[in-house]
């Protein structure tokens, strides 16, 4: 079995709109996010700048708007990065700024570098807009567009629970993702789970400093979903 198989390569960084640092949370569970700074993803990152961030007094507080419309906008109330107020929530899911990533890995007991946050926000906004963009992809055809098209509801991560593929690509000798995440997704009322696993991608030879990540999207096997990766498998969408 080809571990690749419906996988996708993203690289990284992309641009995003911002927004404040009172703006709604983003679509990555808080216990998932210190798995982007573990030895096998840090260790591709590209060099930092001339001018490296020195300390956590001069980390970001802007944080960036994602393309993920969130299924219901709600009123915020404080957060992560200890910004209070009540705002309410823009249509999309928004990602948190450099302080927030920093101080959600210190949390977890995490050894975070300032400097590194340049680096490694950026990462976790492109990947994670490469996922929804495979969800997308799935979406597609199956009207829900005509109810203006699909929403994220909600989101977890948990690195070690393997989904049934990782299980048995990995007999065949594939590499462990080193992420899992679950996505819940509103599609006109009705909702569609996702997997989505998370791989180390092989270095571009001609961009050899950026990072390069596999996702494995597909809807989880659910009866709708089983029914949706039928329809693919067959090319019936």
């Amino acid at each position: 079995m080809d571990s690749s198989k419906d996988k996708t390569s993203t690289e990284c960084p992309v641009g995003h709109k911002t927004t404040s640092p009172s703006s709604e949370s983003c679509p990555v569970d808080h216990s998932a996010r210190s798995i982007w700074m573990k030895p096998e993803s840090a260790s591709r990152l590209p060099a930092p700048s001339a001018n490296p961030l020195t300390s956590e007094e001069s980390l970001g507080k802007v944080r960036d708007v994602s393309s993920i419309p969130r299924a219901e906008a709600f009123t915020y109330n404080g957060g992560e990065g200890g910004h209070g107020g009540a705002v309410r929530g823009s249509s999309n899911w928004v990602y948190p700024s450099e302080e927030m990533f920093f101080n959600a890995m210190k949390r977890k007991h995490w050894n975070p570098q300032a400097q590194d946050m340049k680096t490694v926000v950026p990462i976790h906004n492109a990947v994670n807009e490469r996922a929804w963009m495979e969800i997308l992809k799935w979406e597609a055809s199956t009207g829900a567009n005509s109810c203006g098209g699909p929403k994220l509801v909600s989101f977890s991560g948990d690195s070690g629970k393997l989904s049934p593929r990782a299980r048995i690509n990995m007999l065949f000798g594939y590499q462990r993702p080193f992420d899992r995440h679950d996505w819940v997704v509103d599609r006109c009322g009705k909702r569609i789970e996702y997997i989505i696993d998370f791989y180390t991608g092989r270095q571009n030879p001609e961009n050899p400093s950026i990072p390069s990540f596999y996702l494995d999207v597909r809807p989880k096997l659910t009866p709708e979903g089983a029914w949706m990766r039928f329809q693919k498998f067959v090319g019936l969408t």
